[in-house]
This record gives C-alpha cells, sequence and structure tokens, in this order.
C-alpha cells in the first residue's frame, strides 16, 4: 500500500501526539495515583503505535509497545511512578521525537537498542515483595505465606498503620467435606468486609469464583478488631476447618521504618483495590461534571505554502488600492473614489481575516517549556516550577517559529544563574521551591513577553569585574548599561563551562534574533529579588500603519508602533552632554538623533524640521526629520540578498505612486 500521501497527517498528528504525551506524563508526575491520566497516556501511546504500525515505521511501532508495556504496569498498580521512571518515559518520547524528525527529512528511523533496554528493565523489574514475616517466632506449624504485596499494597499498609489499624494475615482451610467451596469463600469475605478492609487475597477473586483453589487461601486483611475477634468472626461460619490469623504490625513498623500518627482516624479509611480511594474517585467525578467540555471546532489543514501566498496577494492588493487612490484623488473623479472606498473596506476586511488565519496561539510555543523546566530541575538539583500565564496571547506565525529559541535561552538562563539551591534560599528566608514565570500579554500593536524568576538577581559588580577582565570599559555607564553587558557576544559570569551555561552563548543570541523581528529585549533586575527579562514584538510582520516622513529627498517609513509624540525643531532646544546632542522632552533628557547624519543624507533645511519621539523598549528617543507626509498602511517586503545586511532597515514598501520606501528599523537606530 502506498503511504506517502499520507505522511503529512502521520507527521503532524504524530508531533501533536508525543507533545500530548509529554504534556500528561508531567501531569502524571505530579499526580501519581491520577489513574484517569494513566489511562489516557496509554491511549495516546496506543494511538501512536498504531499510525506508526501503519505507516510501516516497524522501529518506531516497536518502541511505543515498549513504552506501553511499562505504563500497563502503572495501570496495575505494579509500578510506582517515580521521578526515575517517569524520566527514562521523557527519553522514549525524545526519542520517538528524534525519529518523526527523521522520517520528515526523508532518513531512516535510527537505532533504538538503547532505549528499549531501559524499557525492558523497568518492565521487567520486579516491584513485587513476598509478604515478611518473622521467621525467628514462626511455629513449625505455621504455613509459609504464598502472597505477594507489591509497592501499592505496600503504601497502603504503610498508611493504615500510621493510623494505628492492625494488620493480619488470615489463613483460611474449608472442610473437605464443603460442596460449594466458591460460596462459602464468598460468606467469609463478606463477614471479614463488614468490619474492615482485605488488602489483597490469594488466590485470586476471579479463581476464587471459579472454584480455581483447593481449600484454603489467604488475606491481608485491616481491621480495628482483635486477633482473637477476628478468629471468633471466621470460625462462626459453618465448614470452616482452620482459621490463622497473625499479627503484621510489628513486622512492617521495622521493615518500612512507620511512625505512629498521634492523630488516630474516627473510620477506617483504607483502599480495597489498585484504584484510586472512593473519596477520590467522587472528588473527580464532581470535578469532571463542574469542567465545561471546549466547544470542538471544525478545521481544516491548510499547506502554510498557500497562506504564505494569499497572504501575498492581499498584501499586493493593498498596494494597488492605495495607487488607485492616489490616481482618483489626482483626477478628482467621483464615481471612481466612491467605489474605492468600497474596495477599501473589503481589502481591509480581507487583510484583518488573513492577518487573523496566520496568528497563532503562544501556546504552541510555552507548551514544550513545562518539560523543560522539569529536566533542568533534575538536572541542575533544584527544586523549581513554571508558572504560565497569557498562553493564549496571539502572534504572527513568522514571529512564533523564530520566538522560541530566545526564550529556550532565557528559562535556561533563569534556571542556572537564576533560581538558587534550596539551601541558598532557605538561608535567605526564600520559598525553597524557586518560581520562573512566563507571561504574555498584548500592548496596542505589541505582544509583550515576560521571562521573571525569584532567584538572586543579578551582581552588578560581577559583571563590572568580569567586563574590565575582556577588555570593555564600564566608564560613564549606569547600573543598568552595565546589566545590559550580558547580551555582548561571548560575555558570560559563569566561570564553569556546563551543558547548559557558561559559553558565552545565548543571551546575544537572544538579543540578535528579537532585533531581527523588529522587537526589543529589556533587562529589569534586582540583587536578592530575581530578575525580569522583557521582550517586545510586533503583533505581525506582514502590514503596519506607518508614519512617512522626509528626509533630505528621500522618503522614509516609520512604524507607529514606535511613535510616541511629534514636535516641532527648534536649534535653540539642543544641549550636548558627554559630547552627544540631547533635547528635554516632559522633564526628561533624551537623545537626539539626526537620521540625515547617519544616513549620510544631505538634509534640505538643517534650522527647521520635526522631531519624532520614539519609544523602543525603556528607552526613548527623538528623530530628527525635515518633513511629515502623513499616515499610511504599508506592506512589508525583504530588502533581498543583496542589501538584507543593511541594519538601519526592517525593509521596504511601495507607495501608491509606485515610489519604492525604505522602513527604518528604529531599535538598531536606537
Amino acid at each position: 500500500m502506498d503511504t506517502s500521501q499520507y505522511l503529512s497527517m502521520f507527521l503532524e498528528e504524530s508531533m501533536d501526539n508525543l507533545q500530548a504525551l509529554n504534556e500528561s506524563l508531567l501531569q502524571l508526575e505530579q499526580e501519581p495515583e491520577n489513574i484517569d491520566k494513566v489511562n489516557e497516556i496509554f491511549r495516546v501511546a496506543h494511538t501512536l503505535k498504531g499510525m506508526a504500525a501503519t505507516m510501516g515505521y516497524s522501529k518506531m511501532a516497536e518502541l511505543t509497545h515498549k513504552m506501553e508495556d511499562v505504563l500497563s504496569r502503572f495501570r496495575d498498580g505494579d509500578l510506582n511512578v517515580t521521578q526515575e521512571v517517569v524520566t527514562v518515559l521523557f527519553t522514549c518520547l525524545d526519542k520517538l521525537e528524534q525519529m518523526v524528525d527523521a522520517i520528515s527529512e526523508g532518513n531512516e528511523e535510527g537505532e533504538i537498542e538503547g532505549i528499549i533496554k531501559e524499557l525492558e528493565s523497568l518492565h521487567s523489574q520486579s516491584l513485587e515483595v513476598p509478604l515478611s514475616v518473622d521467621k525467628e517466632n514462626k511455629g513449625e506449624d505455621d504455613k509459609v505465606s504464598s502472597i505477594v504485596l507489591n509497592e501499592y499494597d505496600i503504601s497502603v499498609i504503610k498508611q493504615v498503620i500510621e493510623k494505628e489499624y492492625n494488620v493480619y494475615e488470615v489463613n483460611i482451610t474449608l472442610d473437605e467435606k464443603t460442596l460449594l467451596k466458591s460460596a462459602r469463600a464468598f460468606l467469609i469475605v463478606k463477614a471479614l468486609e463488614d468490619s474492615g478492609d482485605i488488602i489483597k487475597i490469594h488466590p485470586s477473586t476471579e479463581d476464587i469464583e471459579n472454584e480455581n483453589f483447593d481449600l484454603d487461601f489467604t488475606a491481608i486483611y485491616v481491621t480495628k478488631k482483635t486477633d482473637n475477634e477476628v478468629y471468633e468472626l471466621i470460625m462462626g461460619i459453618s465448614e470452616v476447618a482452620s482459621v490463622n490469623v497473625k499479627f503484621l504490625n510489628d513486622s512492617f513498623k521495622e521493615k518500612l521504618e512507620i511512625k505512629p500518627n498521634v492523630e488516630v482516624a474516627a473510620k477506617p479509611v483504607v483502599e480495597k483495590s489498585k484504584q484510586p480511594s472512593a473519596s477520590k474517585s467522587t472528588k473527580k467525578k464532581e470535578e469532571k461534571k463542574s469542567t465545561q467540555h471546549k466547544k470542538v471546532h471544525q478545521s481544516v489543514r491548510v499547506d502554510l505554502e498557500r497562506l504564505d501566498n494569499f497572504m501575498n496577494m492581499v498584501s499586493e492588493l493593498v498596494i494597488h488600492r492605495t495607487r488607485l487612490e492616489q490616481i482618483a484623488s489626482g483626477h478628482r473623479i467621483l464615481d471612481l473614489s466612491e467605489t474605492l472606498e468600497q474596495v477599501a473596506r473589503t481589502t481591509s476586511d480581507l487583510q484583518d481575516l488573513v492577518m487573523k488565519i496566520r496568528m497563532l496561539p503562544l501556546d504552541t510555543v510555552f507548551n514544550r517549556f513545562p518539560r523543560m523546566v522539569r529536566d533542568l530541575s533534575v538536572e541542575l538539583d533544584k527544586e523549581m516550577e513554571l508558572i504560565i500565564e497569557g498562553q493564549e496571547t496571539e502572534l504572527d506565525r513568522t514571529v512564533i517559529d523564530e520566538i522560541g529559541e530566545p526564550l529556550i535561552h532565557l528559562i535556561r538562563n533563569a534556571a542556572d544563574h537564576g533560581i538558587e539551591s534550596k539551601e541558598e534560599r532557605e538561608a535567605a528566608g526564600k520559598n525553597p521551591v524557586g518560581k520562573i514565570k512566563l507571561i504574555a500579554y498584548q500592548e496596542g500593536t505589541k505582544a509583550v513577553i515576560k521571562v521573571q524568576d525569584d532567584g538572586a538577581g543579578i551582581n552588578v559588580d560581577k559583571i563590572k569585574a568580569k567586563a574590565e577582565r575582556v577588555g570593555i570599559s564600564t566608564e560613564g555607564m549606569n547600573d543598568n548599561d552595565i546589566k545590559n553587558l550580558i547580551f555582548n557576544q561571548g560575555f558570560s559570569t559563569n566561570e564553569e563551562v556546563t551543558d547548559i551555561s557558561g559559553r558565552g552563548v545565548g543571551m546575544d543570541v537572544v538579543k540578535t534574533k528579537i532585533a531581527a523581528l523588529g522587537g526589543t529585549v529589556d533587562l529589569i533586575s534586582e540583587v536578592g529579588e530575581g530578575s525580569s527579562f522583557i521582550i517586545r514584538l510586533p503583533l505581525t510582520l506582514q502590514i503596519i500603519q506607518a508614519l512617512l516622513v522626509k528626509v533630505g529627498s528621500e522618503t522614509m517609513a516609520i512604524s507607529l508602533g514606535y511613535v510616541n509624540e511629534i514636535v516641532e525643531f527648534k536649534e535653540e532646544d539642543i544641549k550636548k552632554t558627554n559630547n552627544q546632542e540631547v533635547i528635554i522632552y516632559r522633564g526628561a533628557i533624551i537623545p537626539l538623533i539626526r537620521i540625515n547624519e547617519k544616513l549620510d543624507i544631505e538634509s534640505q533645511n538643517e534650522k527647521k524640521g520635526f522631531v519624532v519621539i520614539v519609544k523602543v523598549g525603556e528607552k526613548t528617543a527623538g528623530i530628527l526629520v525635515d518633513s511629515l507626509m502623513g499616515q499610511q498602511e504599508i506592506v512589508i517586503k525583504p530588502l533581498g540578498k543583496i542589501l538584507k545586511n543593511l541594519k538601519q532597515y526592517i525593509g521596504a514598501t511601495i507607495l501608491g505612486d509606485g515610489l519604492v520606501t525604505l522602513i527604518l528599523d528604529i531599535a538598531a537606530l536606537i
């Protein structure tokens, strides 16, 4: 069967399933007794295995099958959800993700022997332990227990002993003349459960119901009754030949180092099976009832190339509409102007629609970080948690594709440099669990993403010392300027190079990437309180509202997202400080940038002009231009291979009269 036509669907759904497994496994590690979550993980893993087998990827199917074996032990209660086990499963998911990537690139699936061995060792790992009875005090007539307790049973027994219940091993032998063994055993079990709980029974309940046992069976029994009362209770039932009741509390206390609880529960709270307790089940049912299920939306998968082509066509439509408007205005054609108003409304609606189609929630980027922080917590041996807010904030797909890497660097930096060890945090009077916050929201035409930590903060003296060692002069710099040196290429305050940091790459990548997206990154930090990295990004990179200005004979465009205000230029308002021109704006001293000097353009009139007050992040500056040409909606076009290294511009646009106009990169100029 030719499966190539289904390949793209398989790859997309596989990545979705792997992300779902990552999130569910992370949640299961936090809630180890959540059986519903185990079942959900099992279902997704089973789907993934079926898809891989159908597409003919046998290694991927085999690996998923081995993972299912481990998950089934979770479900049966034979394997505890521990950090070590979950780490192996995460490694397995990483391997599956690598296999999907390899398949998408047309390569072989890769080798899986190593991870298969790890999964098999987990599956074969015996967590069941024989019930240990005090052999020294065991009489010759006592029967050796054939019952086996797993980790789950032992954890339940530990809880009930702490609440001062009695745990017994009860060996029951029926009379040889018993005709209906299963019915008699059922009466005994019912009598026991009326005044306590049976933790485990051997042979199994199914074997007893089918009379698939001899005359004796054994139960681990929890009750408030004494051993004599349990003995009398069972012997009171007819056709019972003998009963042997053994008190196990002392043996368990010694083995499990159990300390009795001072508060004794009024009623037994004993779990009868490997399922969650009745109270937990009830709570879960109530939670399910109160949870409102999200409405399922119908959707269609669209190839990204088609979407980009659609966007380009709408962009061209906006350019030609602007051109027509200019022609109608120049020739004063009333009928054409009225029609163009309708066209303008329609193209604006179409533009809004295509923008919304291109927008994706930040959740598609954020959902990988909880797993990453969990792995860093284990690797660095620090207790930390990630708090995410505003993941529903939407950004253009182009921005979404590029923002992941800077955020990875910032979060790893917060985990390694920011969050202190548990001992240091406790000594400083902090919560031993460090918090990293990832917050997103819209602010006008910008999206703001904050990465905050409540760690040690940035030590200015340490950065200053490092700067001087590498030959960077800090003279005349304020504390904020010194802190921002961490964005310099190759600059790292970590003396020891690790897998996580210390090579001086990362923070410069953050600044470069964000600047390339037309955004800014600011740093706010206080020693002992933590650090905040604030990223501001344009919501879209295709069509923007811009202010058109004249500099000499050239027309330039400035994104309105940066513009705060426009003031008339007066030569006498200019002051000089540190050999740099500044002006006073609303009581604050801000630098003045002469665009004609920066771009080497001859000014038409140096005495007159306008100052465009722009704000980039926390920095404000005045940009001197010759004249203003008004506001216009423009389409950003890339500069091409030859001009792409010109850092003063983010791109170009075509105006209504056909003139190509460069768009200034305000962040780079400041």
